[in-house]
């Protein structure tokens, strides 16, 4: 980890204990901030952290949850962080990714079963820059959601007309936009049909759309190297923060 991540973890805890007027902790906010940033970056168990910091594991869960509330409410809104993109110019990338989980018990089983990819998980939509950056991400649906039904839920082609800004998206977002013809803020590329093979100058245009919508797996990638991401077995309702912190920690520690 660099530096920077464990000053910005670390600010953020000290702030926090002197605002409730902390009078004592166990650790330090610096090793609260270690700690913390252990659990999350290498997935380590909250008993083995808690053993080697004489702790208990319920004190290093209740550690991570603080954590996790402070840097959730550093990230983006929507609308924010729109604007901030469209004065500088260009367009955003969208896209979509599972976040694997536990597989549930009785009815909230069916709904986090993706048959797209044949797991239990929830489903988050990202915008990126056309660096990769990520600039926001949605709130977490069952895994069972479709990508465009997401979008429709948080009103994103709304948001990207008032910014007027345009997204670049992959083929699961066609039909998302609600005016294509007049004012088209999703751009998508072309599907083959039964009916109708695409032509070469199709073809081609769905390349170069792939190229420049690349750098959203690089945003992806960055977000899920935090290994905590591998399998959530906290508790679902805490999953968008957890992703919304990640999102802050992802953007500190890969800055582009």
């Amino acid at each position: 980890m660099s530096k920077r991540t464990l000053d910005l973890v670390g600010d953020l805890i000290r702030r926090e204990r002197n605002r409730l007027g902390t009078r004592w902790r166990k650790v330090a906010p610096g090793t609260q901030a270690l700690i913390v940033l252990a659990v999350l970056r290498h997935d380590q168990r909250l008993s083995d952290m808690a053993g080697g910091n004489q702790v208990s594991a319920s004190t290093v869960r209740r550690w991570v949850l603080e954590v996790l509330r402070l840097l959730a409410a550093r990230a983006p809104r929507l609308d924010r962080a729109l604007k901030k993109i469209a004065k500088r110019g260009g367009v955003v990338l969208l896209d979509g990714t599972l976040v694997r989980t536990r597989r549930r018990t009785g009815a909230e089983n069916r709904k986090n079963y993706s048959g797209k990819h044949k797991s239990h998980g929830l489903l988050f939509l990202a915008l990126t820059d056309q660096k990769g950056n990520l600039i926001w991400i949605s709130s977490a649906r069952p895994g069972r959601s479709s990508e465009i039904t997401t979008a429709r839920h948080d009103k994103l082609t709304a948001y990207l007309r008032e910014a007027g800004l345009g997204a670049l998206a992959d083929l699961g977002f066609v039909g998302l936009d609600d005016d294509p013809d007049d004012h088209p803020v999703i751009i998508t590329g072309r599907k083959a049909t039964r009916n109708h093979r695409l032509t070469d100058a199709e073809k081609e245009a769905n390349r170069l759309l792939s190229r420049e919508r690349a750098a959203v797996e690089h945003g992806f990638a960055n977000l899920k190297s935090w290994r905590c991401l591998t399998k959530v077995r906290m508790n679902t309702r805490h999953a968008t923060t957890l992703l919304r912190a990640l999102l802050v920690l992802a953007n500190t520690e890969v800055p582009r």
